[in-house]
């Protein structure tokens, strides 16, 4: 049993030591700011500032946390000295990002560690650490409440890890790092400098939809929906408006700390399916705060590969809340701000008129008309519509053109429909008989195949030629059934199927629709899943607020009853 003294910081007993799955954790420049931040976290810091010097291989990490005592600075770089947990129970119950109480003794056998730190009122004082962690010279220092703890000449007895990974790799990963860190902790202040000069700088925000802007070059928060209840925040990328070329971004945390979980890593890209364009994934944080016992943080040194216990329940939440993101909502949301606007300027105007020198006539002229709205919600699927949207006219017989309480909207007309047909056939994929068959020519072994898959009734017919008795309903009576027979032979799985087929019977951009068809079609288009996007990932609706045309028409410019408010 270890000698313990008046520090908060204690060795650990051998029998937690051996029951933890420790080992090294200090490979490269961003393991040394990962352990560090994470101390400064666990220290309640709100600012943290890391400083890099990649020709010295030196770390700086400083932050406004509670700080150390003196006593507590001696035993901070010790082998398993730790104020996270003390006994078997804590181990299984974690609650900090810190805990196995061998990063700073690892740091210290790799570098030449010092801490300077300061608790409360207490006076501050520098220490020195020995290559086994032990305390060497120690000064008083003033400082604010806090640590500064610096790493100079890393790995200097371990060459190896000096090469690989290289150091432009080791940079990358510590802004990657540190990137995922602030979406995780968006209220604290990031500061990163390197040789000496600002490289980056993360302002807080409420939550970290409002972070994303700040690290993803070219986006703005309106591009980005979250949702946060029970345990779970998901930020999202709105598909229509940013994705990525690799997977790259898709990130997960778990009680503060990023980790690897393929199983939701698996989820998240399988709830964009057919939302975004080929070869194409989606931007998305998913933040979940799990029990301490649903979890198990020893399974990697760098805590970040964990076990998690009821993940088939954890999938469906995620999945449901990205179903829930992707739906349209943010009409009726602008309505209503728009509306709000709208009464507190017309209550302004009203006053300003009582006020002038003269008056003027609002009325509506009598020989003024409006467009009846058509009411089909009889004929329509149960369902809340996420705004009113009022089909008003068609452009080149491609878009239809939308009015709603907050602006325009303008939607092609296809791929709306598209949409519409292909989340039918998802619910209700049936095959028809075709009398006289459908003869088709020169098909290959896999085409058959492919054919027969999807659910064709189809037999050879002569000399390179097979006859489709069968096939699916919505192509019974299209004219292109043939060629979209082909499409379907050419296509990789029932899902491929069902994009083709939806495609192939959608109304074609050039068709010119009565107003009724255009409105039954945009409200139909609006209770779908995913509305944003067709099944191929083109965007389907451009929507232009009324705020941005009060904005480009000048309309805050004059305030006056000659300027038509």
């Amino acid at each position: 049993m270890t000698e313990r003294t008046d520090s908060r910081i204690q060795p650990l007993d051998e029998e937690i030591v051996y029951l933890m799955a420790a080992g090294e954790v200090i490979d490269s420049l961003a393991a040394v700011v990962r352990e560090l931040v994470e101390n400064a976290l666990d220290a309640k810091a709100t600012r943290i500032s890391v400083g890099l010097w990649p020709e010295r291989w030196q770390v700086r990490v400083a932050d406004n946390g509670e700080g150390m005592t003196l006593s507590d600075l001696k035993q901070a770089a010790i082998a398993h000295a730790t104020s996270k947990i003390s006994t078997r129970p804590d181990l299984l119950n974690v609650r900090s990002l810190g805990f196995r109480g061998e990063a700073l003794h690892s740091i210290a056998q790799l570098a030449e560690l010092e801490i300077c730190s300061r608790a409360g009122s207490a006076p501050g004082h520098w220490v020195g650490y020995s290559t086994n962690g032990e305390p060497g010279e120690i000064s008083e220092r003033a400082i604010a409440p806090g640590s500064i703890v610096t790493a100079t000449n890393l790995f200097t007895n371990w060459p190896a890890r000096r090469l690989v990974p290289s150091v432009a790799q080791q940079i990358k990963a510590v802004a990657q790092f540190l990137q995922k860190m602030a979406l995780c902790h968006p209220q604290i202040t990031w500061q990163i400098e390197k040789d000496n000069a600002p490289w980056l700088v993360l302002w807080p925000g409420e939550t970290a939809k409002t972070l994303l802007p700040q690290i993803l070059r070219n986006t703005h928060e309106t591009d980005f929906k979250e949702i946060s209840a029970e345990g779970l925040y998901l930020a999202i990328g709105l598909p229509d408006r940013c994705h990525r070329r690799r997977p790259d971004w898709i990130r997960i945390a778990i009680n503060g700390r990023p980790v690897e979980v393929s199983a939701l890593f698996q989820t998240l890209i399988q709830s964009f399916r057919r939302t975004l364009p080929r070869d194409r994934y989606p931007v998305c944080f998913l933040h979940l705060t799990l029990p301490p016992t649903q979890l198990d943080w020893n399974r990697h040194p760098a805590k970040s590969e964990i076990y998690v216990q009821q993940m088939d329940k954890l999938s469906d939440r995620v999945s449901a809340a990205v179903a829930q993101l992707l739906q349209i909502d943010d009409i009726r949301e602008t309505a209503q701000v728009h509306r709000a606007s709208e009464l507190i300027k017309a209550a302004e105007f009203k006053a300003a008129e009582q006020s002038g020198d003269y008056t003027v006539s609002r009325q509506v002229q009598p020989d003024f008309v409006s467009s009846p709205v058509v009411n089909l919600s009889d004929s329509l699927p149960s369902g809340s519509v996420p705004g009113a949207l009022r089909a008003i006219a068609q452009v080149h017989n491609t878009y239809i053109l939308a009015e709603h309480e907050g602006g325009l909207c303008l939607i092609e007309q296809h791929i709306a429909h598209e949409r519409v047909l292909y989340e039918q056939l998802q619910q209700r994929w049936e095959m028809v008989a075709v009398e006289p068959p459908i003869v088709l020519e020169r098909l290959s072994e896999q085409q058959v195949e492919r054919l027969a898959e999807v659910g064709c009734a189809i037999a050879p017919f002569g000399d390179d030629l097979w006859a489709v008795r069968t096939l699916p309903e919505p192509l019974k009576d299209s004219s292109e059934r043939t060629e979209a027979l082909y499409e379907l032979s050419l296509g990789a799985n029932l899902e491929a199927a069902l994009v083709a087929t939806a495609c192939r019977t959608a109304i074609r951009n050039g068709t010119s629709l009565s107003q009724p068809e255009m409105q039954t079609l945009v409200t139909n288009w609006q209770r779908t899943q995913s509305p944003r996007t067709c099944p191929h990932g083109r965007p389907i609706c451009l929507t232009l607020s009324e705020t941005s045309l009060a904005k480009y028409f000048r309309r805050s410019w004059v305030i006056g009853k000659s300027h038509g408010v």
